[in-house]
């Protein structure tokens, strides 16, 4: 039932794709992932959603952590309504949509396997008129749940980068393992950051550690890299408790920088990104792969 759901809305989606060939931008996508909660994943999605957008970027910010969604916390608003209610015919996208600041809009989602479970025709072909409200985004960051369940892993295969976040705790680091070895499955290049570290050099001799057992265990054409990292700051947590970004609270922080730093490495992947012709903008753009990788 499923793949005859799929089926047709690939048919949906190429006709879709049709009236969008002539664009010029395409939305890099980028999801954040991590083997187990509570190491920050959904602290660091904000904050670096944030960042990009005031380098000028469209921003979107999916929020796909299904069960635990709490992103709304972090950005301080209230979600009434999800994508789910879109597909159900019982929202508009422009209606769930929730501007935070003017370049980044938080979209509140839903899983890959919900989101297939409504495949009506009608509504869905409405629904990527709707979504073409967002093709103007630069980046959209997909904050996903922890682990690595089958609807997290449609999100990871449909992204151009996958980074996955973790902290200097042995189970934190054996969780990241397990999750880049299943991501290797799927994808050979994985970025990792280490959050709530005390120095550069602790978070590289974590990072050589893992990539040393992930390259004796899963092969050397696993390409992972480290794509930053965030020293401990009790910063992060306070502005947390206040409902509030770090990056906003305090931009002087030693946690500020560590994001700055991530984004000048996103961004100079956006920079070689730009100049490629493509109808995968936007939440319409994002809906086209999670159907190709069901």
């Amino acid at each position: 039932m499923i793949g005859h759901q799929a089926e047709k809305l690939e048919e949906l989606v190429a006709s879709s794709a049709k009236s969008q060939a002539k664009k010029s931008k395409k939305t890099r996508f980028i999801a954040i992932t991590s083997g187990k909660g509570g190491v920050g994943k959904s602290t660091i999605s904000s904050n670096l959603a944030y960042t990009l957008s005031q380098q000028g970027l469209n921003v979107g910010i999916f929020d796909a952590d299904i069960g635990l969604a709490n992103l709304d916390v972090m950005f301080n608003v209230k979600i009434k309504k999800n994508i789910l209610h879109v597909l159900k015919g019982e929202a508009t996208v422009s209606d769930i949509l929730i501007p935070i600041t003017r370049n980044l809009i938080l979209i509140p989602g839903e899983s890959g396997d919900e989101i297939l479970k409504y495949a009506d025709a009608a509504l869905f072909e409405r629904f990527m008129e709707e979504a073409q409200v967002l093709d103007k985004l630069d980046v959209m960051i997909i904050d996903t749940g922890a682990g690595i369940g089958e609807h997290i892993q449609m999100f990871l295969n449909a992204a151009d980068d996958v980074i996955v976040v973790t902290v200097p705790d042995p189970a934190a680091i054996t969780d990241a393992y397990a999750t880049i070895k299943t991501i290797a499955t799927l994808r050979n290049d994985v970025g990792m950051i280490m959050n709530q570290v005390k120095s550069e050099k602790e978070a590289r001799a974590v990072f050589d550690k893992i990539k040393k057992v992930a390259l004796a265990n899963i092969g050397p054409e696993l390409d992972l890299k480290l794509i930053g990292k965030i020293n401990s700051d009790t910063k992060v947590s306070t502005s947390v408790k206040q409902r509030a970004l770090f990056s906003v609270l305090y931009p002087s922080s030693g946690a500020y920088r560590d994001i700055q730093e991530i984004v000048k490495v996103i961004v100079s992947k956006l920079e070689r990104n730009m100049l490629v012709t493509s109808s995968e903008s936007g939440l319409s753009g994002l809906f086209k792969r999670l159907i190709q990788h069901f």
